[in-house]
């Protein structure tokens, strides 16, 4: 598929879905549906012959991890909305007690298919010599091996508990893994029963050894299993069985906190003792026994899900195996771009010769770490102002602004203490910071800070210099090799006067007036939008080629939605890749037929958010509109957070943008699902014999159009009409 052949081929005949009232509710696909179809697409990854075994093995790892987010973050919610009596429909018309009723029949076949899918996975694991053997199997060397294993690296940290009024059940925190054990003495007396939580800090795989390079594991609970006398001696196991613990693990802090820090520690540990939202057991658990544990989470029947296999699949990323790299996505090193090689890696010379755009993971996520240890150690900058809404432990980015507070400079760092599940990291970056001596502000109370924004001031002869980085993705190192993600780096000077702006409006509350090249939500960025859309339909209104190209994590905002249902209906060409959420109905009569959605589930996990308008020449072109922004569009981010969009101006960025970024995406054929107006997704179909084009194949193999150096820019692959793919 060449992308002329993708933007002359016909738009798929429009849809007639009589039922679908496309003037209500129902024009709409639900929220939460939608998040499972794109786990559905994550776990289909488990059977593309075209991705190696244990990548394969990943897949089901992560659509297993992102299901127990959306356990304990959406259904969680619904749950307590159900529970004070609320019935009042999403966008799509469905109640809460509606949407809870269809995500439970959606999730039980999930986790179904995940353990069939991993049947499979196991046989051909064994075929390459990577086994879980039962204990029934384990050899007289094995138990040996093992006796000594459990007694040197797991018997120390277990705490097994008698269940009795003299020991109370215990906590199980969200996530947690207990065995629940029925037990009877050897002497014949009164029975036991007893709990044996799991400790998180001990690997669920117990390796076993071999001598010929094959391997050989057997599951933390086997082994428990096995020296249960080791654990209660004078017992034995007469019946037992696993399960795990997913509670609500939403925050709740107190509007008007006087501290906000301290109201965060606090908030975090109660969602360690939140409800129980689902309980996973093996399957066939003892009824007593059972109803035990259910009765001591405060556990409804309906809330049990028995898994004919393994509980807790997310663990599987254990047995990714490093040492098997015949197994593994091939080697990939990110490249270093070649015009900051040409300034012997300096990045202000690079930045100041023109704008450089780089995607990662393709150019590596080291030139923006580098962008701030370079500002940490240079005697010319005098300031420098960061964003920080996820990181990783021990971050370079800030390890850099505390060299630079300790050196003298003023460091002001915007630290978002609710970016979940990373908050209590962020309290410890943000202590961290303040020893330093850096100025640490939190932003607004009501709205999170999602803007991505770095901003350093150098002392440039008799002038302040300010150079700024833009980012659709966090300053997270290690994300950062999986996501794919723009950085932006510019010393423009209206972008550095709108970037200080921005951040006096976080630390000051002061709003930005007369903003140059910037829109920011929740304010403008919106209405930005819509006017761009709105530019789009007076195009085509007026017979020019009118054509929208938008990528993005999640589309789910009614106004937005229905802003490009009108620019469908006048005539302008929506095409969507959109990886993941996505509440429009594409290619319905009398709604949306020229609109088409893709998402892309592959290698990298797609994460930056563009959009590109045709500005009356249709798309690619020169002429086109172009914006990155931090935003997907979705109700929060557009009306409940700190979020920036810049629209891009140097026509090389531009083009790097639309010709090679969006292009490749669109002209995807490896690794595409095409959604469906009834909002389920098929595969892209490719032709027996045809060559399959992936687009993050070719991102690996090419490099970007901004960041070439001396050797300049016309040997660069660009995905154009004429150009095949």
């Amino acid at each position: 598929m060449t992308l002329a052949n993708f933007l002359k081929s016909a738009r798929p005949e429009p849809v007639d879905l009589p039922d679908l009232d496309i003037s209500g509710p129902e024009r709409f696909f639900n929220r939460e549906l939608s998040w499972l179809s794109f786990n559905w697409r994550v776990l289909e990854e488990a059977e593309n012959p075209r991705v190696p075994l244990l990548e394969r093995l990943r897949f089901i790892s992560i659509s297993a991890a992102n299901l127990d987010e959306f356990y304990t973050v959406r259904v969680a919610g619904l749950r307590e909305l159900v529970n004070v009596g609320n019935t009042k429909p999403a966008a799509d018309g469905l109640t809460p007690a509606e949407q809870l009723k269809r995500i439970d029949e959606n999730a039980r076949r999930l986790m179904a298919e995940q353990q069939r899918i991993l049947n499979v996975l196991r046989g051909l694991m064994v075929q390459e010599g990577i086994e879980i053997v039962a204990r029934d199997d384990l050899n007289d060397d094995d138990i040996a091996y093992l006796a000594d294993a459990f007694m040197s690296q797991v018997f120390p940290v277990l705490s097994p508990l008698a269940i009795d009024p003299a020991h109370p059940f215990p906590f199980i925190p969200n996530t947690g893994f207990a065995l629940a054990l029925q037990l009877e003495r050897l002497n014949g007396r009164r029975p036991l029963q007893a709990l044996l939580p799991i400790p998180a800090q001990v690997n669920r795989f117990i390796k076993l050894p071999t001598d010929d390079g094959k391997f050989r594991f057997i599951f933390l609970e086997d082994l428990l299993l096995l020296h249960v006398d080791s654990l209660f001696p004078g017992y034995r196991v007469k019946d037992h069985f696993s399960f795990r613990v997913l509670r609500d693990s939403d925050l709740e802090v107190e509007e008007e906190a006087e501290d906000l820090v301290r109201e965060f520690e606090v908030a975090l540990k109660r969602r360690r003792r939140g409800d129980v939202i689902r309980l996973t057991t093996t399957s066939n658990p003892p009824s007593e026994l059972c109803s035990l544990v259910m009765e001591e989470l405060g556990v409804k029947r309906k809330e049990i899900v028995e898994l004919d296999g393994m509980v807790g699949a997310a663990d599987l990323k254990e047995l990714v195996l490093d040492e098997r790299p015949d197994l593994l996505w091939p080697s990939f090193t990110p490249r270093v771009p070649e015009r900051v090689q040409d300034f012997d890696g300096d990045m202000f010379e690079a930045i100041k010769q023109k704008d450089m755009l780089l995607h990662h993971p393709y150019e590596t996520f080291d030139m923006v770490v580098r962008f701030l240890q370079q500002a940490a150690q240079d005697p010319h900058v005098v300031a420098i102002k960061q964003t920080l809404y996820r990181t990783s432990h021990n971050s370079p980015i800030v390890r850099a602004l505390c060299d630079a507070a300790e050196d003298g400079k003023s460091v002001t760092a915007l630290v978002e203490l609710k970016a979940r599940f990373d908050e209590a990291a962020n309290i410890r970056q943000s202590r961290k910071l303040e020893r330093a001596g850096a100025t640490v502000v939190y932003g607004f109370l009501d709205w999170k800070t999602h803007a991505k924004i770095s901003q350093v001031v150098r002392r440039e002869g008799d002038k302040l210099v300010t150079y700024t980085h833009w980012g659709t993705g966090n300053y997270h190192p290690i994300t950062a090799k999986i996501y794919t993600d723009l950085s932006f780096f510019t010393c423009e000077e209206s972008l550095g006067r709108d970037a200080a702006k921005v951040f006096n409006y976080l630390s000051g509350y002061a709003m930005p007036e007369g903003l140059e090249n910037l829109s920011i939500s929740p304010h403008s960025l919106k209405p930005k939008m819509i006017e761009m859309i709105d530019s789009e339909i007076e195009h085509a209104k007026a017979g020019r080629p009118a054509q929208i190209w938008i990528k993005m994590n999640s589309l789910i905002e009614p106004d937005m939605i229905d802003a490009l249902y009108r620019a469908s209906q006048g005539g302008v060409q929506v095409d969507c890749v959109i990886r993941g959420i996505c509440g429009v109905r594409p290619g319905v009569k009398g709604l949306s037929e020229n609109i088409r959605v893709k998402s892309i589930v592959g290698r990298f996990l797609e994460h930056s958010r563009i959009a590109c308008f045709g500005n009356g020449h249709g798309l690619p072109h020169r002429e086109a509109r172009v914006f990155m922004s931090s935003a997907d569009w979705m109700g929060r981010n557009l009306n409940r957070r700190i979020e920036t969009m810049v629209e891009t101006k140097n026509p090389t960025v531009k083009a790097q943008i639309v010709s090679q970024i969006m292009a490749a995406n669109l002209a995807d054929t490896a690794q595409s699902w095409v959604m469906n107006g009834d909002g389920t997704f098929t595969r892209y179909p490719v032709p027996e014999g045809e060559f399959a084009f992936n687009c993050h194949k070719f991102f690996m193999e090419n490099p970007s159009l901004s960041g070439r150096g001396s050797a300049g820019a016309a040997d660069v692959p660009k995905l154009t009409h004429t150009d095949g793919a």
